[in-house]
This record gives structure tokens, C-alpha cells and sequence, in this order.
């Protein structure tokens, strides 16, 4: 008995351990936008989770869609300390523990996709992406979004038109512009606008198209001006990887996740302009007004802008006037 007791718990143990080599190697990632609904950077990741699955390589991601892991501002302290493993993450989120993410969302400096398209191989984004990878994390697919503004109290074109208005509008370099216009700021997630405009915190915001159309943010207000060619609004949205996390995973894994993070980019480059005309769509099709900023109207924000917002980042961060100079020399 004793001797089958050995043999039995020896054959367990083995069992055991055979389960936990072939068992894969499962990575979460979080995101704060709704699961399921059409936005494109959930779809963005759950195409990454396809395409890891197919790679069979004993690597699954676990993706925790609308905030349901960690909140929005959260998943950067939670991916750098190893907690998180992945996330897709609007980057000027972070910029309080790194001002140089600013540069992300700065008024003006992207205009059009085609040009946020050149951005991703140029020197501006090899120096953003240092920061990145010295703070803890690497970058799997590059997203930039357009976006514009919204308001329930009248169309926001020339920058007088924000006067008296509070203003949601994502990070620090629009919230000095539209301070300077003579906005109050309210600083929040793009989660968070529906509520903060229902409940009369907010009178109109800036957020990207596919936030606005996600978060059904055209049932709280009566214009809309979207990007159209004068996009003043262009934000980072990259699909992220824990430093930590990237080491756990042998070369095949990580040339999987490397392969599936280049479709995703791809699915999403193909996807950034469309965003935009159905956000119009969406919005046209719900009674709000939709309107665009005149060449002379986003010259006047643009002019607000470097008083302030490009002033600032450029004597308050290190290496603020080299990122500028060097996102203003693409072409």
C-alpha cells in the first residue's frame, strides 16, 4: 500500500508538472473603451488576441475592456510595475510622470492621417518611444486618432467661441490653449464625458472620433466640429507591452505578439480616416449640428497654441523645443 501510495503520488506530480509546461502563458491587457461595440481600438487588441491564438505558440491575452481591470489613468503606473501587461492607452494619459508624452496631443502638430502616418518612423517618435522604453514599457502598434470638439452650448470654430464654456479637453497642452481662449477646464478621462455632460459639469469637450461616437457623446450635445482638413486634434493611442512582461515570453512568443501587433497597427491605419466620417454619420443621423474649422479659424487656435501650450512645453520639458523642432520637420 505504501509502496502504490509513492508510485501514485509520483505519477500525480508528473502529471502535474507536464500540465503546467504545455499550460500557456496568459498576458492581461486592459483598455478603458466598450468591449464589443465597434471601437476600434478594442478591436484593435481583440484582433492581437486572434492572431496570438493562431500563432500557437502556448500564448493567450486576456483583454478587460470599459475600465473593468484597471481605471483609465491607472494602467500606466499598473503596466511599468509589471502589474499590467498590456494596454491600449491614449499616451498623453501618462504625461504627469512624463511630461514629454504632451507631445502627443499637441494643438496643431499632426493636421491630417497621412502626416500622423510619417510621424510613426520619424526622429519625434523615436525619441517618444525612448521614454517609453526607459520608463518600463515597449510599443507593439502605433495609433494616432483625429478627433474635434463638441458642445451643448453653440459650435466651437474661432477660439472666442470657448469663451465661458468648461471644457474638457484630455491633457495638459490643449488644456492651456483653451484656458488661454478663455475656457474653464474640467480634466478627466474620455470615459467620464457622457456623465460629466449630462449631469451640467461639462459644457462641451475634445475627445477623438471613435470616443465620441463609442461614448455616445451625441446625446448630450448640439454641435459638433469634426476634423475634416483642419484637424487641430490628433492624440497617440498605442497598443503598449510591461518591459517585464515581454521578457517572460520566449522568441517565439514575442515574435507572435511583435507579428500580430504590425496587423493591428495595419487593420488600424486602414480604419483612422472612416472613423471620422462616421462619426459624422452618427452624429448627423442624431440631429447635431456638424461643422468644420475654417483654414483662418485653425490658424487662430494655432497661434493661441504656441503663446502657450508650445511656449510652455518647450521652457518647462526636457527636451521640449527637440521634440517640437523634430515632429515640425516632418514633412
Amino acid at each position: 500500500m505504501k509502496r502504490q501510495a509513492i508510485v501514485l503520488s509520483l505519477t500525480i506530480a508528473a502529471m502535474t508538472a507536464a500540465s503546467l509546461a504545455n499550460a500557456a502563458t496568459v498576458l492581461r491587457v486592459s483598455h478603458q473603451f466598450p468591449g464589443g461595440q465597434g471601437d476600434v481600438r478594442d478591436e484593435m487588441v481583440q484582433l492581437m488576441a486572434s492572431e496570438v491564438e493562431a500563432a500557437d505558440v502556448d500564448l493567450e491575452l486576456q483583454v478587460y475592456p470599459g475600465q473593468s481591470l484597471f481605471k483609465a489613468k491607472e494602467q500606466w503606473g499598473a503596466l511599468v510595475q509589471g502589474r499590467l501587461d498590456m494596454t491600449a492607452l491614449p499616451l498623453d494619459y501618462a504625461s504627469g510622470r512624463h511630461p514629454e508624452f504632451s507631445a502627443t496631443l499637441m494643438p496643431g502638430l499632426v493636421r491630417n492621417h497621412e502626416r500622423a502616418q510619417r510621424l510613426n518612423d520619424s526622429e519625434f517618435m523615436g525619441m517618444i518611444k525612448q521614454v517609453i522604453e526607459d520608463a518600463g514599457a515597449r510599443v507593439l502598434a502605433d495609433a494616432w486618432l483625429a478627433g474635434g470638439f463638441a458642445s451643448s452650448q453653440q459650435c466651437i470654430t474661432s477660439p472666442d467661441t470657448v469663451q465661458g464654456q468648461t471644457m474638457r479637453a484630455a491633457g495638459p497642452a490643449f488644456d492651456e490653449m483653451l484656458a488661454t481662449a478663455g475656457a474653464s477646464i474640467s480634466s478627466m478621462p474620455s470615459s467620464e464625458i457622457y456623465t460629466s455632460m449630462q449631469t451640467g459639469v461639462l459644457d462641451g469637450a475634445n475627445t477623438s472620433s471613435g470616443s465620441f461616437v463609442s461614448y455616445r457623446i451625441y446625446e448630450q450635445v448640439t454641435c459638433l466640429t469634426a476634423p475634416g482638413e483642419n484637424a487641430l486634434w490628433f492624440m497617440y493611442e498605442p497598443i503598449l507591452i510591461s518591459e517585464r512582461s515581454w521578457q517572460r515570453l520566449n522568441e517565439e512568443q514575442q515574435q507572435a505578439l511583435t507579428a500580430a501587433g504590425e496587423k493591428a497597427e495595419q487593420y488600424f491605419a486602414e480604419q483612422a480616416a472612416e472613423l471620422d466620417q462616421k462619426m459624422v454619420d452618427v452624429f448627423t443621423e442624431n440631429g447635431v449640428e456638424v461643422v468644420q474649422m475654417s483654414q483662418e479659424n485653425y490658424d487662430a487656435w494655432l497661434e493661441i497654441a504656441r503663446d502657450s501650450a508650445y511656449r510652455n512645453f518647450a521652457e518647462n520639458v526636457e527636451n521640449g523645443q527637440a521634440l517640437i523642432d523634430a515632429a515640425l520637420a516632418v514633412e
